[in-house]
């Protein structure tokens, strides 16, 4: 995990400019927290995989609409 100089209250959700594949989401989530991307990544198709747990692709889609870029 990284450290972030930026207290928990204060962080911005954003999608990632630098590290993304798709849409920048998971990208944003994983910088946000300090999370490593990848483990983010493997964990979402995880759980788009999971029979039921389909909802997963529209709340990324809703998602990628709401959050702002980072810049």
């Amino acid at each position: 995990m990284s450290t972030n100089p930026v207290p928990f209250h204060k962080r911005r959700l954003q999608r990632s400019a630098g590290d993304r594949w798709v849409g920048g989401v998971l990208g944003g989530v994983a910088e946000t927290y300090g999370w490593n991307a990848t483990l983010v990544r493997l964990l979402f198709i995880a759980g788009i995989l999971i029979p039921g747990v389909q909802l997963l692709i529209p709340l990324y889609l809703i998602a990628w609409f709401i959050m702002p870029a980072s810049r």
